[in-house]
């Protein structure tokens, strides 16, 4: 773990304790009194997934047993985390996507849940896929492969289906379905490679590759692979350059067509 990451996180949390006393013991109990920041994580989630069936403190007992069973969870938190602040315009702070992003929260329940699956634990993972769906407003089936250091900005209306893979480094906005065509079996989902970037409401459907650096305009239905560093738009989508355009270049609101 990554302690210089903790310690910032802390003193960021200390500052936000002066600057908003009356969420002191709420701060505290969340994130100043855990020993590092998988505990955080967990202490933030079962505060929010806690339901009739488990209560906060099981949620966040069984996270923790969770997180230290998958020691590589750890490091895809810490990237994600990193991710954010670096590429969302308005994450000024570590402890931002922290307390107050559903996408990094529905991101770390899917890590859990990821998890759970891998170890054959299906109807736990499900559990816990079907409360972030409640909660967060983000679907991720628990089969589905995620690296570290994923952005889904927003978060509401994500869907991610069984067989999906995504890379690092890719920006993933509302609304956005990564599905099925609904008569395939076996890898059905698509392949989003790293440094990508899906605009919102965009829906990309199949075993279909979206390459390194591409751009999903937003609106977008894609049905067919996306070569590295194009920019693709429209229902169905087409190429509109072959150049890498970079975020600050692209309205992803003018398609061109």
């Amino acid at each position: 773990m990554d302690n210089s990451l903790w310690e910032s996180i802390r003193d960021e949390i200390e500052l936000r304790v002066d600057a908003e006393p009356s969420l002191g013991s709420f701060l505290y109990s969340l994130v100043l009194s855990q020993k590092n920041l998988t505990n955080a994580v967990a202490s933030i989630l079962s505060s929010k997934l806690h339901s009739d069936a488990l209560s906060a403190m099981d949620i966040k007992k069984f996270i923790i047993d969770v997180f230290d069973d998958c020691k590589n969870i750890e490091s895809d938190i810490e990237k994600d985390l990193i991710f954010f602040k670096d590429n969302d315009p308005s994450c000024d702070y570590f402890s931002t996507p922290l307390l107050f992003y559903k996408g990094f929260l529905g991101l770390a329940t899917y890590r859990a849940s990821h998890c759970l699956w891998n170890k054959n634990r299906h109807t736990m993972a499900l559990f816990f896929q079907n409360r972030a769906s409640e909660i967060f407003g983000i679907d991720i089936h628990p089969a589905a492969k995620i690296s570290g250091g994923v952005m889904m900005d927003h978060a509401t209306g994500i869907v991610i289906g069984e067989t999906a893979v995504i890379e690092s480094h890719v920006s993933i906005f509302q609304g956005v379905t990564l599905g099925g065509r609904g008569n395939e079996i076996g890898k059905r989902h698509p392949n989003i490679e790293s440094g990508a970037t899906i605009y919102a409401s965009s829906t990309i459907l199949g075993n279909i590759t979206v390459g390194h650096k591409a751009i999903i305009a937003a609106g977008s239905l894609v049905l067919k692979d996306v070569k590295n560093e194009t920019t693709v738009a429209g229902i169905p989508a087409k190429e509109v350059n072959k150049l890498n355009i970079s975020n600050n270049d692209w309205d992803p609101g003018d398609s061109s067509l």
